[in-house]
């Protein structure tokens, strides 16, 4: 099963659910889908989908995928990373009207870069990531947050010049 999760916070990602949705009708997909839809306005046509799940649920959602599918979430990353899950991240953008800003560029970049998922920059891209990943071998999550934690300050205060 894929689990599609966009997070709990007050903005839509109806582009990244309209894409899995797609890929989903179209046979693409090869397995099961259910979505959680947060506060997006699309309402899927291929795929089960719920807006939110309690925490236990949602818990139980991610355990079980062979893939999650998911927002720049640093929460949801970092969980799904430390149950051994194969990830496939798409980033909000605020010119789609999906976040105020766009932080989730650089915080996909640099788990990409520690090989901890795969970061799609495009949701057009994610035909060919999913193909990819299931072959894929990531790095195990090592517990280092201090320097985790370091190197994600460094690169958000170099992103705002702080």
């Amino acid at each position: 099963m894929i689990f599609v999760t966009v997070g709990t916070q007050k903005f839509q990602f109806n582009r990244l659910l309209e894409k899995v949705d797609r890929m989903a009708g179209e046979g693409r997909v090869g397995e099961e889908v259910l979505m959680q839809t947060g506060a997006s306005d699309y309402v899927p046509k291929s795929c089960a989908y719920q807006d939110f799940y309690d925490r236990a649920r949602f818990g139980e959602l991610v355990e079980r995928c062979s893939v999650l599918i998911t927002h720049g979430g640093t929460g949801t990353i970092v969980e799904a990373v430390k149950r051994g899950k194969k990830i496939i991240a798409v980033p909000r953008l605020a010119s789609y009207g999906e976040h105020v800003d766009d932080h989730q560029l650089q915080l996909l970049k640099r788990f990409h870069e520690m090989n901890l998922i795969f970061a799609c920059m495009d949701p057009e891209e994610l035909p060919q990531m999913l193909g990819e990943i299931r072959n894929h071998r990531f790095d195990a999550w090592r517990s280092n947050t201090e320097a985790f934690v370091a190197a994600i300050d460094e690169d958000i205060r170099s992103m705002f010049g702080i």
